[in-house]
């Protein structure tokens, strides 16, 4: 079994993250994965959350906007629409987003056809935040 395995993270606009890492905690559509070197084929899809690597002992955390996560021979490949790494997200932005959601969804009603797209930005902001205050020290 290897020790390691590749981690390869890219969104429609460029290459995220290309790493030799030791563990990927993902979100799930339908709950969090845990993947191991060693791990077995798998195709699933993200959700707007928090994905976390491990690589020679510290935890590097990336925000993702959606997506599929693919594991084959020792290689996860992540393809979403957004990714962050928490170094990279501007917190003042993130907040900016959230009071904006938070706006928009005090004047919509869940009928609203604009309800869930102000829900989803709220929970992106949110995760972004959540991200952005484990930036590596």
């Amino acid at each position: 079994m290897a020790e390691k395995m590749k981690l390869e993270m890219v969104t429609p606009y460029k290459k995220v993250l290309s790493e030799e890492v030791d563990e990927i905690i993902a979100p799930g559509i339908v709950g969090e994965l845990g993947l191991l070197p060693g791990h077995t084929p798998l195709l699933t899809t993200l959700k707007i959350g928090e994905l976390t690597y491990r690589k020679n002992g510290a935890a590097f955390h990336v925000a993702v906007n959606w997506g599929y996560l693919e594991v084959e021979d020792d290689t996860v490949t992540v393809l979403a629409e957004t990714a962050e790494p928490a170094d990279e997200i501007d917190l003042a932005r993130a907040q900016a987003a959230l009071g904006r959601a938070e706006t928009a969804l005090k004047t919509l009603t869940p009928e609203d056809k604009n309800y869930r797209i102000m829900e989803a930005a709220l929970e992106r902001a949110l995760i972004r935040i959540q991200v952005a205050g484990k930036k590596v020290r």
